[in-house]
């Protein structure tokens, strides 16, 4: 290579380009359906997400769901599973099926010229879904098997006992639905869900793609007027504060590595002080190039990657971090952890880090809502919180006014060790008694 590229500095980064206004409808239908549509153009394709509330406590709620999702699209008004994914391939589109806490999700795409040809088609599901018996059980057995595999997974396990210290019996603490709800789930229990819980009132369809927004409303309407009726008022309590306290070992005898799951409150997308709070994250743990990584990947070697973010619900949001380590490592890679928290908690932030991570957030950002499957997913979570386009279009904006002292502001209010909950799943017996000089821990 030539000694004059190798000495050539990276030039500096230009002001991020202030983002194009994108053409928007909205109407919310009488039947409390409220439609999103925006235009973006350059590739021929519309995308479809119908966000629909399903937030319950009710403890049998995740497995009903769960294979209400896995079957809604196996069998509705004659139509069986094959039909229905005939009808959807031959409109050059594609359709699924997820849930989680907050909401199930119909999404996919489509070509736009066949936009109402797809709508059509949700439509159908979403009145006529029978899930048939056979269809249900073949479902049944498939979730079965991806919960047996699932939490064969040390960070699987993590993450569920974690989600359990922090959030209690409230419904976030449940990602998963448990084995034994799913397994006694029958086909006319998951009709009832559907029954319950599909209904328009509350609901929200994002569309964008290359189409003319006013049009795609009057073919929404159209296509969804027979969607009607409203979901029964449930009762789920408010997010409770995680407790902290000691660390807790889980035992996995014979494990070759150790998961560490830590979380703590979070502010909210809507927040003033979330992006300082954004920034701090993206310091400390949140791309390829922070604290955490530097220490405990780049210099010491102890694992692939940490990784630390913020989540977002409905009832609010959360800093969550995860890493997977050795077993003969696991104590020093604790305490190298503490170590870090302690110091973006107690010590200011530099400016260099600010401006750095400033660029990485406004770019991934505009990179993440480049597409129209990016933006429509966006606007879809957004909506959910009563958020919407001009959000993304100003968060840059807001990212760029955050100063240094703002971020180590944020940095000392959540990040302190002290105020996270933590869960480690390990080799007890090789782990506790390096874990228990560092800190105080129980073992589960």
């Amino acid at each position: 290579m030539s000694p004059v590229l190798m000495s050539a500095a990276v030039p500096a980064l230009t002001k991020p380009r202030k983002a194009k206004r994108l053409a928007l409808a909205e109407r919310t239908l009488g039947t409390g359906l409220r439609v999103i549509v925006v235009r973006k153009p350059g590739v021929p394709l519309a995308e479809v997400r119908l966000r629909i509330p399903a937030l319950s406590a009710k403890p049998t709620h995740p497995a009903r769901v769960g294979l209400l999702a896995d079957a809604m699209l196996t069998g509705a008004d004659g139509l069986d599973r094959a039909d229905i994914a005939g009808s959807v391939q031959a409109l050059g589109g594609d359709l699924s099926v997820s849930v989680d806490a907050d909401r199930l999700m119909v999404g996919g795409n489509v070509l736009a010229g066949n936009l109402a040809g797809l709508l059509g088609v949700v439509a159908t599901v979403l009145t006529g879904a029978q899930y048939p018996a056979a269809e249900v059980a073949t479902e049944r057995e498939r979730l079965l098997e991806r919960l047996a595999i699932a939490r064969s997974r040390p960070g699987v396990v993590a993450g569920e006992a974690l989600g359990r210290r922090m959030w209690g019996e409230h419904p976030y603490s449940l990602d998963l639905p448990q084995v034994a709800a799913v397994a006694a789930t029958t086909a006319a229990q998951v009709r009832r869900a559907h029954a319950d819980l599909v209904h328009p009132h509350g609901a929200t369809l994002v569309i964008v793609g290359d189409v003319s927004p006013a049009r795609v409303l009057d073919q929404a309407e159209e296509a969804l007027a027979g969607w009607t009726g409203s979901q029964a008022a449930g009762r789920v309590p408010a997010l409770p504060a995680p407790p902290g306290g000691p660390l807790l070992v889980v035992d996995r005898p014979g494990s070759v590595q150790s998961s560490l799951r830590m979380g703590g409150a979070a502010l909210t997308r809507a927040h003033e002080r979330y992006p300082a709070l954004q920034l701090a994250n993206l310091i400390f743990g949140g791309y390829f190039s922070s604290r955490w990584t530097e220490n405990i990947r780049e210099d010491k070697g102890y694992t692939y990657g940490p990784h630390s973010r913020i989540d977002h619900h409905v009832l609010g949001s959360s800093l969550m971090f995860d890493v997977e380590v050795a077993t003969e490592v696991t104590a020093p890679a604790v305490l190298e952890t503490r170590y870090e928290l302690g110091r973006i908690a107690s010590l200011p932030v530099t400016a260099e880090e600010v401006e750095s991570v400033r660029q990485y957030a406004i770019g991934t950002l505009a990179l993440s809502t480049a597409t129209q499957a990016g933006l429509a997913s966006t606007l879809s979570a957004l909506a959910a919180v009563g958020l919407g386009l001009d959000w993304v279009l100003e968060h840059p904006a807001r990212l760029a006014a955050v100063g240094v002292d703002e971020v180590s502001a944020a940095a000392a209010e959540f990040f302190a060790p002290a105020r996270l909950t933590s869960v480690i799943v390990g080799d007890a017996g090789t782990i506790s008694a390096p874990l228990a000089a560092l800190a105080a821990i129980e073992t589960a």
